[in-house]
């Protein structure tokens, strides 16, 4: 999901709990904290040799011991404008950084509107050849380092 339309959701509905749900389908602690708000911008080489780059909106979760606390949809919308200076665009992807056993990154795949507020559904980051075309990948059990001169 786009920041832009994930500020939609949140002005859409203001005054909403945030519910995070894993890609396993676990939860976050409903008194989760977003700490960061940043513009996270990646350049690199593909195996191929192409130049790439990658520039995503993350927000860093972190869960602390204050049961109580609780993020709505007004407060995060807040967050996020003020962060437009900094992000620059809204035309970004959305992750979520989360630790639970090990730090992760999550796009935020969908949202949904449920009884008890807004639940963010977050999906998974995958790898993956970019080079497919230069490594001659026909089937995924070759992979991408079995062509000589890939990788």
């Amino acid at each position: 999901m786009r920041l832009n339309e994930f500020l939609n959701v949140l002005t859409d509905n203001p005054s909403a709990a945030i519910h995070l749900m894993l890609p396993d389908g676990s939860f976050a602690p409903a008194h989760f904290h977003v700490t960061e708000v940043g513009r996270v911008h990646k350049d690199f080489i593909d195996c191929g040799g192409t130049v790439r780059s990658a520039t995503a909106c993350v927000l860093q979760v972190w869960v602390a011991g204050d049961t109580e606390h609780r993020l709505d949809t007004s407060k995060l919308a807040r967050i996020l404008r003020l962060a437009a200076p900094l992000l620059k665009t809204t035309d970004l992807p959305v992750e979520i950084e989360y630790e639970s056993e090990v730090l992760s990154q999550y796009p935020l795949a969908t949202t949904e509107i449920i009884p008890s507020g807004l639940l963010l559904h977050l999906g998974n980051k995958h790898t993956a050849c970019l080079a497919e075309d230069r490594c001659g990948i026909a089937p995924v059990e070759s992979g991408c380092c079995a062509t000589p001169g890939c990788c």
